[in-house]
């Protein structure tokens, strides 16, 4: 995947990561997305929603979370009518398939990952490590080309 910066090296590039309640997966993303973004780049924006958000994040994502360092305790669960206006760069869909309508992105991409709002501590914890490891690879690969753009 190339990302381009279509836009004026003052603005940022945004990502969104969508899921069906935005509660459990695309939280995890946020969390995971944000940290690496400020530790990488200035750069980025980085969103989560939902095409039915259930309103609040899974306290199960935040002591996941939280349980390897990662503060998502004031992350809020949003719908994608919340989005920002205009296109986002990238929209990382988490395994919501036809209940994640077309947004305005410019790119979109699906990861398949099962919902872990009903598993176990160990597996809930083992789908957050596979998001997390997926979401830093992106990110590398974003800034990394960003900076060979700009």
């Amino acid at each position: 995947m190339t990302f381009n910066r279509s836009k004026p090296n003052d603005q940022q590039f945004s990502i969104a990561f969508i899921c069906t309640e935005n509660a459990n997966r695309s939280q995890i993303a946020e969390g995971f997305a944000t940290r690496y973004a400020s530790e990488l780049s200035g750069d980025i924006s980085v969103y989560s929603a939902g095409s039915k958000p259930s309103g609040t994040v899974n306290p199960k994502a935040v002591s996941a979370m939280s349980a390897i360092g990662f503060d998502i305790s004031n992350q809020t669960s949003t719908s994608i009518d919340e989005l920002p206006e205009g296109p986002i760069d990238l929209v990382v869909t988490m395994g919501c398939g036809d209940a994640c309508p077309n947004l305005d992105a410019k790119r979109r991409v699906e990861w398949e990952f099962a919902d872990p709002r009903d598993m176990d501590e160990s597996e809930y914890f083992a789908v957050r490590d596979q998001i997390g490891e997926k979401v830093q690879a992106l990110m590398n690969q974003m800034v990394k080309e960003l900076n060979n753009y700009a």
